[in-house]
């Protein structure tokens, strides 16, 4: 019997997004496609390079409540995503078969990731996490349904390759690289060309519904989400200073995908001493607590 306020999750993972992107991540822009035709095997170490660490996927999720589901959905025939099976099934996750279809080389996991996960929520009404594992903007409208029927959802995707608006729809987003023991790779350079549609993408790139602007940098736009959780919180209870985990907490439920990690601090509190120009902290006794300079 489920102990009462237990935290039950259900992880559901398209992992042809996931695998491709962490690819072209690592390799350069649409290398998988580039490489694909030409055989994935003919260099295997840009296919070494690229591999995901599936473990570190299913232990952060874990960190959440008990995993009473995992579903990863993918062609398993396929020769990138094969290689996966044996640890996959090692980590009780139930493998999803798709198959493309051949005039548009889809499989359609958004479709099936998203039926499931709707059905489960009914079926297991006592789950109270989905963790999302893409980065694909199909899934916004999935992520806002999982909110709307009361589960605290969290989206894990691969820098560059994740939509932004999928993370705002988010309770929290988490890139790939900022999960515990996950090396950063440094993308391999490639002269700038036209995005080509990406097999599971689900659709070529003039067909995708909304275009999302270019990111800002990433520095400065973490810096203005600072400053505005300060205001905000500052204002609202009236006080000089507050405690830095309620100005992180307040900066998450404003930007779900703010990490300190992915920006290169250790912790947060690394993160607010380099905007030193625009906050001040007080490490005087345990509790650090934090506000905006006057200039700022």
């Amino acid at each position: 019997m489920t102990e009462s306020g237990a935290t039950r999750v259900a992880v559901y993972l398209d992992f042809d997004n996931i695998v491709i992107s962490r690819y072209d991540q690592v390799n350069g822009r649409n290398s998988y496609q580039r490489d694909k035709a030409k055989g994935l095997d003919d260099d295997p170490d840009r296919l070494t390079r690229a591999t995901v660490d599936v473990g570190a996927i299913i232990d952060f999720a874990s960190s959440f409540g008990t995993l009473v589901l995992t579903r990863a959905y993918a062609d398993w025939s396929a020769e990138m995503n094969s290689g996966y099976r044996g640890q996959l099934v090692g980590r009780a996750v139930d493998l999803v078969q798709l198959f493309p279809a051949a005039a548009y080389g889809k499989n359609g996991a958004d479709i099936r990731l998203a039926v499931d996960a709707v059905e489960d929520m009914f079926r297991l009404p006592d789950l109270t996490h989905v963790v999302i594992v893409a980065g694909d903007s199909d899934y916004i409208a999935l992520a806002q349904r999982c909110k709307r029927l009361g589960r605290y959802v969290v989206g894990i995707g691969v820098a560059g390759s994740s939509s932004r608006m999928l993370a705002a729809a988010c309770d929290e987003f988490v890139t790939y690289d900022a999960l515990p023991g996950i090396p950063v790779s440094e993308p391999t350079p490639v002269p700038d060309e036209k995005p080509a549609p990406r097999r599971g993408s689900g659709r070529a790139k003039a067909a995708e519904t909304p275009e999302e602007p270019d990111p800002p940098d990433p520095q400065a736009a973490a810096t203005g989400l600072l400053t505005r959780a300060l205001r905000i919180g500052l204002e609202k209870d009236d006080v000089d200073w507050l405690h830095n985990s309620v100005v992180k907490a307040q900066m998450k439920r404003m930007d779900p995908s703010f990490s300190e990690k992915s920006l290169g601090f250790r912790s947060f509190s690394d993160f607010l001493r380099s905007r030193s120009d625009v906050v001040e902290l007080d490490e005087s006794t345990t509790t650090r607590m934090v506000r905006l300079r006057d200039k700022a």
